[in-house]
């Protein structure tokens, strides 16, 4: 379950919906409803908050976003999206994260998800995350 203050437009989700599992990205939220308008790859609905999970940050998600992966010493992994830099410590590990943009490093001991990577690199570059 997710908190609908934590979500914004743009934002990937993991939706259950009625019993099928899939992605979803958030159109519009509406607090005072506690729900999330989500165009789920069929049609927009309305969800909420315990129909949506975090979709887990792998690999697989930052390749579609854009990101670019360069393999660094002792087996860590750094992707990058134009100045933004995000390492783990080896390949498919993503229990430890460490990010930076410019002057602003941040490191995560436990896994993101991803509209918590969408939502950082917001406040970092002030630029929101999409997928192209």
């Amino acid at each position: 379950m997710l908190k609908i203050g934590n979500l914004k437009s743009g934002d990937v989700v993991m939706l259950n919906d009625e019993g099928i599992t899939r992605e979803g990205i958030i159109v519009k939220v509406n607090y005072e409803q506690n729900q999330a308008l989500v165009n789920n790859g069929v049609q927009e609905f309305w969800y909420s908050p315990e129909s949506m999970t975090a979709l887990p940050l792998d690999e697989a998600q930052l390749l579609k976003f854009g990101f670019t992966k360069e393999e660094v010493e002792e087996g860590a992994v750094k992707y990058k999206y134009d100045s933004f830099r995000l390492v783990t410590p080896k390949k498919g590990d993503f229990s430890t994260i460490e990010m930076w943009w410019r002057e602003d490093k941040r490191h995560f001991g436990f896994p993101l998800g991803v509209h918590e990577l969408q939502n950082l690199y917001l406040d970092m570059t002030k630029v929101h995350l999409e997928r192209p």
